[in-house]
């Protein structure tokens, strides 16, 4: 049974989110039931979609777009118009990046809040509902500090 969450990016002290709320999909992992799973594991599985997510935004960049006269002008309010056909090189460890966003969560860069309430053990098991709220709250540092 997968379960699908809404999923929200904070950075403390800052009105903007850092993304818009988004639902993703995570297939319980191997060994827990169907409505729970490890932080560990909700990590990791964020970060796998969240990867795949960029690959495909990455493979749409690269094609030629036709644009409409609105797409030109809205471009050209903004200051950029970008027909596509950009390929920007760049390329994600999916590991690696799993590897790195557990080690920061056990390095406290960031929060993790399920339903209001504050996750602090990677290797604890965690209970979601299909209307669960996940919050990943990242952490600034101090200047000079």
């Amino acid at each position: 049974m997968s379960i699908s969450v809404t999923v929200e990016g904070k950075v403390v002290g800052r009105k903007q989110p850092i993304f818009s709320d988004w639902r993703i999909e995570l297939p319980p992992a191997e060994g827990n039931r169907g409505d729970s799973l490890k932080l560990r594991d909700l990590i990791s599985s964020t970060v796998v979609k969240e990867v795949e997510a960029f690959r495909t935004r990455q493979q749409e960049r690269k094609l030629a777009l036709v644009m409409s006269r609105q797409d030109i002008e809205q471009g050209a309010q903004a200051g950029q118009i970008l027909p596509g056909e950009r390929d920007l090189g760049q390329s994600v460890d999916t590991e690696a990046a799993v590897d790195a966003a557990l080690q920061a969560f056990v390095d406290g860069l960031y929060f993790v809040f399920i339903d209001e309430v504050q996750q602090t053990d990677l290797d604890r098991e965690v209970f979601l509902r299909t209307d669960s709220k996940v919050l990943f709250l990242r952490l600034t540092a101090l200047v000079g500090g």
